[in-house]
This record gives C-alpha cells, structure tokens and sequence, in this order.
C-alpha cells in the first residue's frame, strides 16, 4: 500500500520555516542580511543547510517565512531552490510579512509569524505541520522524527540535544518524565534544570517541532486572542500546552541526526560571532563532525558559474590547532600563506600575505603584506596593504569588533570607517 495518503508520508506534511532572524548579534554580518541568508562553510547560504534537511527527507512542499533584510534571502530562494515540481505539488515559497486588513505588518513572534500564514498553511490540508528555524546548522532525517511523533501519539513533538548546562541558558529547556514526555519547559532561564543523573546537561529546544494540524491551529487561535502573550512558541505556546497537559513529547536528535561519525550528533546555533566562527572552522577539520561531503545527503544551493581556483607560489597548511584549509571556487591566492582558514567564493589574496584561522566571506581582496589571524572578513572587505589583525588585542578592539574568544570582526563599513 502507498504511504502518499497516510499520515506518515511527508506529503501529507507542511513544513514552515521561520527566516525572518535578524541576528543582532552578529553585529556588522546582519547589517544588510538576514541569519538565515548569511554566506556559511564557502558557498552555502546558513538556510541551505534546512531545505536541504527537508529534500532530502521527502518534504518538499515548504514554506518559507521571511522578515528582516529579505531581499537576498528572497534572491537566494528563486535562483536556487525553485526546481522541485510543480506538478507533483512540491515547493519552497517564501511569505514575507506583509501588510493585511486588520492586521500589523510585521510578524510580532515566532507564533504570531506562523498564524499570520494559516490560511496559507490550512489550503493545503496537512494532517502534521513540521515548524523549523532557518539558521541552524545541522544534518537531520525529518522522516525519522515524523515516525516517532506518530508512534508516540503526541499533540506536539520538539527536538532535543543535550548541551553544557551553562550553555543552556541561552535556548528553550525541556524536563522530561520517564518516557521522555515534557513535563516542564522554560524558555532561556537563568538556572537551567539539568539532565535527571547529568547535573551538568541539560536538554535543549532546537526550535524544531513537529504538531498534529488541528492541534497547531487551535493553539496559534488560542494564542492570537490572548492579549498577555508575546505570540512566540517558547516564550507562551509551547509552556501553556505542556502546563495543560498536553501530550508534549521529546524527539531526541541522535535517533534522526545524519552521522558523520560514530555517536556525533552536530547542530549548531550561529547566533553570535564566536559560534558562527566556530561552525565554520569545524569544516576545517580533517575529519569535520558535521559531514558535509556525503553524497548520499548532499547540500544543495545555489552554484554561481565561476572558474576553478587559482594557486600562484602559495602555501596551504595546517594551523598550530590542526585545521586544514577550506578554499572556494573562484579564488586567487597569489604567493600567500593559508594556514587553517576557511576561503568562500571569490577570495582574492595577494603576495606575501599570511591568512590563518580566518573565516573570509564571499567578494573578499585581501592586499598585499597583510597578516590575518583569528577573524571574520565579512562580504565585500577590502583589506588594505599590510594591515595585521590577530597580533594586538588592544588595537584591534580600537578598530573593529573583538568577541569574548579573541575574534576579530572585520566588516568594509569599519574599514572604511577606521584605515580611511
């Protein structure tokens, strides 16, 4: 019997994806971007890493809901993702917040985004509605988290990792009985409750969740008409549900996670500069704990048409911390040292250069005689002869954005604002 009209078959799902982050944290890298459409691991954009999750999967009638600096993402989304068929009702469309009768423009929160598109949503029939964050970085079989939402009968299904519980300050935190139903969920609280047994783990919301289509509806309504809410899923949907006593169930991500290696189960939030810089480097790895190189799972974007790159007299090397180099398409490196960076497409970097564990974002000339340790070139950079970053805290802080991890942020509106 075909699984195309029961409830475990994907089409039977929709999937919603929240883009419209505007990651203030990531200082200058959101300035004209959104998280989601920020350029990540040389040639991907931060979202490709979900719709590829969700193609491959089998889910692919997705909805895209967009916000902040949308333009690019929108840009992003029609070059690269518009393939899937038309004819066998698969998608990705993108619903940015728009002006209606009666009411606001924009999306209020992560619950108010997803209400806002419920007739959108509702056209299409879903028996389960699958809601995702955007600008995650992860490997995950939704099929896997589909079967076990079903088999546990729950109203609502969210995905789980263990994390430091000093971590977990900064994410939703389930508590879970026995048979891992939520008996309890806080949203980035100051004294996370730790893991039953592990009291320096806690579990954490990936803000990935899988509802029952009625059950969503009622609560988003329900939310909607509540004038004490703040409209978001962690801060008032989900806490309400799991205090009513609502069937709310954990999915825990190494059951679905795509491994790249024995027991590994990588996802990573890139909502600040340090994390964002550490997702990147672990691409640099030699054996890199989020494979991204696995033809079985690929992921897939947009692929600009640009010629091979170009190694003139350069050196490529391991780092002193054991990171390889990581380099685009499109690149030039003219008589330069890369020493543990990762290069994205259209990286030009001239003679006597020294690069090393530096992320460099797209469209980036780094001058001659410049030496470049532990940064982050934004798009567009301009680096001009002979600037050194990475040596002097004290005169890197003067001129651009250091984070609490020693990275430097370097962006062309610093640039031009401070070396004229």
């Amino acid at each position: 019997m075909s699984l195309q009209g029961t409830p475990l078959s994907p089409r039977q799902t929709i999937t919603v994806i929240l883009a419209g982050g505007r990651g203030k944290r990531l200082e200058g890298l959101t300035e004209r971007y959104s998280k989601p459409g920020l350029d990540f691991g040389g040639q991907f954009k931060i979202i490709d890493f979900t719709l590829s999750n969700c193609v491959n999967s089998g889910f692919r009638r997705v909805m895209v809901l967009t916000q902040y600096n949308a333009h690019s993402l929108l840009e992003h989304l029609q070059l690269g993702w518009s393939f899937l068929s038309a004819r066998l009702n698969e998608f990705v469309h993108a619903y940015p917040a728009e002006q209606r009768s009666g009411l606001e423009s924009w999306y209020l929160g992560t619950a108010d985004a997803v209400f806002k598109n419920l007739q959108n949503i509702m056209a299409h029939s879903p028996r389960n509605i699958l809601v995702l964050a955007g600008d995650h970085v992860y490997l995950m079989d939704y099929k896997v988290f589909l079967q076990d939402h079903l088999a546990t009968e729950a109203d609502l299904s969210i995905a789980c990792v263990e994390v430091p519980r000093a971590e977990a300050k900064a994410y939703g935190v389930l508590q879970v009985d026995e048979k891992d139903r939520i008996v309890g969920f806080v949203e980035k609280p100051k004294d996370p409750p730790c893991i039953p047994g592990k009291p320096d783990r806690a579990l954490a919301s990936m803000g990935i969740y899988f509802f029952n289509a009625g059950f969503l509806y009622d609560q988003l309504k329900r939310d909607a008409s509540d004038l004490g809410s703040s409209h978001d899923f962690g801060r008032d949907l989900i806490p309400y549900v799991v205090g009513k006593g609502a069937r709310v169930m954990a999915h825990r991500f190494e059951q679905s996670c795509v491994h790249s290696a024995p027991g590994a189960a990588y996802w990573r939030d890139v909502g600040t500069l340090d994390s964002f810089w550490d997702a990147n480097m672990d691409l640099t790895c030699a054996r890199p704990p989020m494979d991204i190189y696995d033809e079985a799972w690929p992921v897939l974007t947009n692929m600009e048409q640009l010629p091979p790159t170009k190694l003139i007299h350069s050196e490529l090397e391991s780092s002193s911390t054991n990171h390889e180099s990581v380099v685009g398409i499109g690149c030039v490196v003219e008589g330069a040292r890369i020493l543990g960076s990762l290069l994205s497409n259209r990286v030009q970097i001239h003679a006597h250069s020294r690069v090393e564990e530096t992320v460099v974002l797209p469209d980036v000339d780094i001058g001659e005689g410049s030496r470049l340790r532990r940064a982050i070139l934004a798009r567009g950079c301009r680096i001009p002869r002979g600037l050194v970053v990475g040596e002097d805290p004290r005169e890197d802080a003067r001129r651009f954005i250091v984070t609490p991890e020693g990275i430097t942020l370097i962006t062309p509106k610093l640039l031009q604002r401070n070396m004229g």
